[in-house]
């Protein structure tokens, strides 16, 4: 008779309740966000931008911890539902910045209640220390680990 090795389930990893959290929280903003016709990387680069005047790419992409293509395609997108400019004016003219449009800095604010609801609606179960307890666990991951790339997908 062989004996059958021991194999923990996967309910028994925190990484599955973490996947499964984060999964479905992503997935339910990435629907909210369909309906303005936005995805969630590109909100992400119009929360970035919201904040400063203007932006060059590869500022951008550090921030983000993504590749100038990956921002290129972004910005090209962006621009292309006006939500965002492009300043060619800069130095040499080899460079341009990234700023958002008066479309773009007035969808911000929307997107951001959009965000603000999705975390009530998950994240509503807990009171205010639980949810305080549980951003300090992960921050303090993230520290350990040195995660910093902000999620886009």
């Amino acid at each position: 008779m062989s004996r059958k090795i021991p194999v923990s389930d996967l309910t028994d990893h925190l990484g599955y309740w973490l996947r499964l959290v984060s999964n479905n929280v992503s997935t339910t903003f990435a629907r909210r966000l369909e309906a303005e016709e936005v995805t969630v990387a590109e909100w992400v680069v119009l929360r970035v931008l919201f904040d400063v005047d203007e932006l060059v790419p590869s500022k951008l992409a550090t921030r983000m911890s993504m590749t100038r293509g990956a921002i290129s395609k972004l910005s090209d997108r962006l621009l292309a539902k006006q939500l965002i400019e492009r300043n060619d004016g800069l130095r040499d003219g080899r460079t341009h910045a990234l700023k958002l449009s008066g479309k773009g800095r007035a969808i911000v604010p929307r997107l951001a209640k959009l965000a603000d609801a999705n975390d009530r609606w998950f994240f509503g179960v807990l009171s205010s220390e639980e949810q305080s307890v549980l951003r300090q666990t992960l921050e303090k991951i993230v520290k350990r680990h040195g995660l910093n790339e902000t999620p886009v997908d």
